[in-house]
Formats: C-alpha cells, sequence, structure tokens
C-alpha cells in the first residue's frame, strides 16, 4: 500500500508540474528572434516598410523581427518559402497585392494558395503610387507620355520590381486604361529597377510614394499619382485619374501572414503588437507625410485582413482577364 500511495503521490506531483509549466510555456512566445520573409530584394518599397514595421514591433514583442529576402519571381518564390514554414510562430511573410492578390490570376501552376494556405494577422497602412520619369526625360508630363505611347504602341519602357510586383501590375493596368502598350522590364526588385530608370535606360516607372520621395530631384520627377487627388507631399503633381486617365485609381496593400494552422494566441500577439506600436502617433505621422494612407483600426485586424484578401483575389481575377495581364 505505502508504494501504491508513493507512486499516486509521484503521479499527482508531476501532474502539478506539468500543469504549472504548460501556461508559462504557452506564455514563452517570442522565446528566439523571428523572421519576416520579405520576396524582394533589400532596398525596395517593400522591404523598406517592412523593415520600419518590423523594427516597431519586434521593440513591442520584446524580440528582434530579421527580414529574410527571398527575392524572384515577382514575389512568389518568398511566398512558396512562408507556406512550407513550420507554423510555429517564427516565420511569417510580408505580403503585398501583388502574389498574394493578383498571383493567382497570373500563375496557370502556384506553388501556394493566398487564402487556403496561411492565417491573416494585420495589414499595414495603403501606399499610393507615383509615375516617375528621369529628370531629362522628353516627356514633361504624363499626358505628353500617354500621347506618345498612344502613337507608338511598345515603344515606351516601363521598369518593374519584378514579374508580377505591384509596380508591373500597376503599369500594366494603366496601359490598358490609357489605351496604349508599353513594354515591362522586369528586374529582381525596385532598386535595381530605379537604378536603370535614373541612368535612362527605361522610360518610366511606377513607385511608392515612400520610396520615391527621397529620389525625386536631380534626378527623377513625378508626373502622376494612382491616389483620388493630389497629395501635399508631391506638390503640382496631378492625380492620373483625375486628369490624365480618367477613373484609374490604386494603392499598394500589405500585411503580415503567417503559414496556416500558426497558433491562433500567436497571431493575436503579434496583432497586438503592431497596435502597440501604432499608437506612437509621431511615427504614424511620419508615415502620412511620406504619402502612406493610414486605415481605420479595424481595417487591420486578422480577420478584416483574411476577408480582404479573398476579395483581393477575385478582384485582380477581373483586373488581369481586363487588362490582359498575365504570366504564363
Amino acid at each position: 500500500m505505502n508504494a501504491l500511495k508513493k507512486t499516486a503521490t509521484a503521479l499527482a506531483l508531476a501532474a502539478g508540474t506539468l500543469a504549472l509549466h504548460a501556461p508559462a510555456q504557452a506564455q514563452a512566445w517570442p522565446a528566439r528572434p523571428i523572421t519576416w520573409i520579405v520576396p524582394f530584394a533589400a532596398g525596395g518599397p517593400t522591404d523598406a516598410l517592412a523593415r520600419d514595421i518590423a523594427d516597431r514591433t519586434g521593440k513591442q514583442l520584446g524580440q528582434t523581427i530579421l527580414i529574410d529576402n527571398a527575392a524572384g519571381a515577382g514575389g512568389t518564390i518568398g511566398s512558396a518559402k512562408a507556406a512550407r514554414a513550420a507554423p510555429d510562430g517564427y516565420t511569417f511573410l510580408v505580403g503585398h497585392m501583388g502574389y498574394m492578390g493578383a498571383a493567382p490570376a497570373l500563375y496557370k501552376k502556384l506553388s501556394y494558395d493566398p487564402v487556403k494556405d496561411f492565417e491573416a494577422v494585420f495589414r499595414f497602412p495603403d501606399t499610393p503610387l507615383v509615375l516617375l520619369v528621369p529628370t531629362n526625360s522628353p516627356y514633361k508630363n504624363a499626358e505628353e507620355l500617354v500621347a506618345f505611347g498612344k502613337k507608338n504602341p511598345g515603344r515606351l519602357n516601363f521598369s518593374n520590381a519584378g514579374v508580377g510586383s505591384t509596380s508591373h501590375l500597376v503599369a500594366a493596368l494603366f496601359a490598358s486604361k490609357a489605351g496604349m502598350q508599353i513594354t515591362s522590364v522586369a528586374y529582381k526588385g525596385a532598386a535595381p529597377a530605379m537604378n536603370d530608370l535614373i541612368a535612362g535606360q527605361v522610360d518610366a516607372m511606377f513607385d511608392q510614394t515612400n520610396t520615391a520621395l527621397p529620389q525625386i530631384g536631380p534626378r527623377l520627377k513625378a508626373i502622376g499619382l494612382t491616389s483620388d487627388k493630389e497629395m501635399a507631399q508631391f506638390p503640382g503633381v496631378p492625380a492620373l485619374g483625375a486628369k490624365v486617365v480618367p477613373g484609374f485609381e490604386t494603392a499598394t496593400w500589405y500585411g503580415i501572414y503567417a503559414p496556416r494552422n500558426t497558433p491562433k494566441d500567436v497571431v493575436e500577439k503579434m496583432h497586438q503588437a503592431y497596435l502597440k506600436a501604432l499608437d506612437d502617433k509621431a511615427w504614424t505621422q511620419k508615415m502620412a507625410a511620406q504619402g502612406i494612407r493610414l486605415l481605420p483600426v479595424a481595417d487591420y485586424a486578422p480577420a478584416a485582413f483574411a476577408r480582404h484578401t479573398a476579395a483581393e483575389v477575385e478582384r485582380w481575377k477581373k483586373v488581369a482577364a481586363e487588362a490582359n495581364i498575365s504570366v504564363e
């Protein structure tokens, strides 16, 4: 009997110990640095925005967030890598409209599903784009650029961050709406695409407001915006939809995704850390000053972002068909 009592006591103590440790283990995340996969080269708009938000969110979590640049194929290589990652809360994807919204419409064989293979975590503020040309460009404004494009099919070269990237999609959509044909020149990231634009190797490029601003001046000039109205950060630059191509308006959306089956408490902790970072008004005002469009708080939430992703997949199926955009 004594032996049985001792065994029972030992089992009870062991069970109690496990019960005590279980909550501690559940609350341990994040216990080590976290990785955010950015599917484009370092230095581009996706990378720049991701690093800024990662730094702020990581401080709220009390852990470092590392950036893994996995460029190629318009962001689909890095996205596939993230989809295959262990759902342990230590690998996330920095996604955007190109490879998480338009990709299913562009690629016949896509190795991941933006909706089924990921958990939406939170959405970034949206970012309009700017139509840029070299300062010595023969096109003084967007009207002249479009007029040339209509008369000379295929002779305008637009650089972009890669096939299926935002800069590619927006340029193709713009050309379609403007009734002209352009030649798309794809690069492995926005930085090399921008370098060739500055060097005059291509005619134009759509870039995001936050990364375009520092480039405008001696080397590049802005001739149009994809926003619904003019922006104070770009004085004298017209909204393309209001003046040049009626009804043309778009913006880049971004957000964080986790591999499917990542614990819900991890997703929520990451989301809450981001919301705490957004409480820094000096930071959000700085983003707004760069032309980044802040959203209602509810739009940043996981469920809202999941709905947005699904809706964008359907939206871009229609856009790709209308603009005749395809990769394969």
